[in-house]
């Protein structure tokens, strides 16, 4: 603006020379076209300063005279202005981008509790749709009893439980209500579905455990006291006999448990290895020895083994996994039943070693919890036949340390088939 004054004074003086030169018309002329020149520049001027101020991100307009000095510190606090605002944009997508990627689910709501924003954990938990639900009150989303009385309260020192079905899933949730910012809230969501089931499992095992143990621990401690108070030869040598027989049953069949137990416990803590070739042959054919005495040439055994046949393995491991589901199908087959056991490869590479029997069969209901600790079809017959009910989780852990898979096909009255699987990358030939 200074050097605008400062122009037109300039034309003034040089019209006055103008006019004492060549005359006071003349010079007039000449200092009017001068100072219409300068309007029509500053004109020219001010028109590009107008069309970029429409478009203010892009450089200033060159050369529009003394704007030059006002608009180049101007576009350089714009620029500055501009890169804080990317920096910001790029710190808050990547606070965003992190509480996407928490594992936990994150919620927000405002002064009255209606949703603003979700992560697609807390999507999963709780089934929202942030594009549907936002704006909504959390308590038309989240319809819980217990949630609507737990966020209703003053303030929320702990979380609250939650049993929701979402999406045909069950999920047991920790629900955290927090305060922040000015009358924001915060939900955190926690999945502990998975947690409570492993709690539940643990109550569970400890019930049977006790309740495995006790049994034979009370008929054992019910001889040894009938014996203590029973007169001195008051037992003849048959019935001292008897008892002692029934009394190291009990002990023995406690003495399996405990071993069992051990078992199962040394593969969930121990880390997998590889191992080395095994020939499971070898372990086929002694659990074939073994289970004919167990039988007591009561069942028709039929072999068909593959003896250069190799699954690189642990071999304790191996034999007790081919010994469980033999030892199971003798259990469970009747007397003059039949049981075949397999050992071969497949046409897709895996080896394949199957029992199968025309026994009792399991019902379809009772097959997918037959690996689980103590699981027990029939109870009665397990304990008569001294059985453990630990078998099949020990197979099932041996199978999971070698990539392999147990299957189980069974009908009730028409026999049952335990096959255990194993990749082709544990597949191996022996030499010779």
């Amino acid at each position: 603006m200074i050097k605008t004054v400062i122009s037109i004074a300039l034309w003034g003086v040089l019209g006055w020379a103008l006019g004492a030169w060549l005359g006071a018309s003349t010079g007039w002329a000449a200092f009017s076209f001068g100072l219409v020149l300068m309007i029509l520049v500053s004109g020219v001027q001010l028109s590009r300063i107008s069309a970029w101020v429409k478009d203010i991100e892009s450089p200033p307009p060159p050369s529009v005279g003394p704007w030059d000095a006002i608009l180049a510190p101007i576009y350089r606090k714009l620029r500055h202005n501009r890169q804080e605002i990317d920096a910001l944009k790029e710190h808050v997508n990547g606070i965003m981008l992190a509480a996407e990627a928490l594992p936990d689910g994150a919620i927000t709501l405002d002064h009255a509790m209606q949703l603003t924003w979700c992560n697609q954990t807390a999507s999963e938990h709780i089934g929202l749709d942030l594009e549907k639900d936002r704006h909504h009150s959390i308590f038309n989303i989240l319809r819980a009893p217990e949630f609507a009385r737990y966020a209703r309260q003053a303030d929320w020192p702990a979380p609250v439980l939650l049993h929701l079905n979402t999406e045909g899933l069950h999920r047991a949730l920790l629900v955290q209500l927090t305060r922040y910012g000015l009358d924001q809230y915060l939900i955190v969501t926690r999945d502990v579905t998975q947690v409570e089931k492993l709690e539940t499992t643990r109550k569970d095992f400890v019930a049977n455990v006790s309740h495995e143990l006790r049994t034979p621990l009370t008929v054992l401690s019910g001889f040894l006291e009938t014996l203590r108070d029973l007169p001195e030869d008051s037992l003849s040598e048959e019935q001292k006999q008897r008892y002692q027989s029934l009394m190291l049953e009990q002990a023995q069949r406690m003495q399996a448990i405990v071993a069992d137990l051990l078992t199962l416990s040394t593969l969930e803590s121990s880390p997998n290895t590889e191992g080395e070739p095994v020939r499971v042959a070898q372990l086929v054919r002694t659990a074939l020895a073994q289970g004919r005495i167990l039988s007591n040439d009561q069942h028709v055994f039929v072999e068909n083994i593959a003896d250069d046949l190799c699954v690189i393995g642990v071999e304790t491991e191996l034999a007790s996994a081919v010994s469980n589901l033999l030892t199971n199908a003798i259990r469970y087959t009747p007397k003059d039943g039949t049981i075949t056991v397999s050992w071969y490869i497949t046409e897709s590479g895996h080896a394949c070693y199957s029992v199968q029997d025309t026994g009792i069969g399991i019902a379809s209901q009772d097959i997918p919890r037959l690996t689980e600790r103590f699981y027990r079809v029939d109870r009665g017959r397990s304990r008569a036949t001294g059985g453990t009910g630990l078998g099949l989780a020990i197979t099932k852990h041996v199978a999971m340390r070698h990539n392999a898979e147990l299957t189980i096909h069974s009908r009730l009255g028409a026999g049952s088939l335990f096959s255990l699987v194993f990749p082709p990358s544990r597949v191996a030939r022996a030499d010779g």
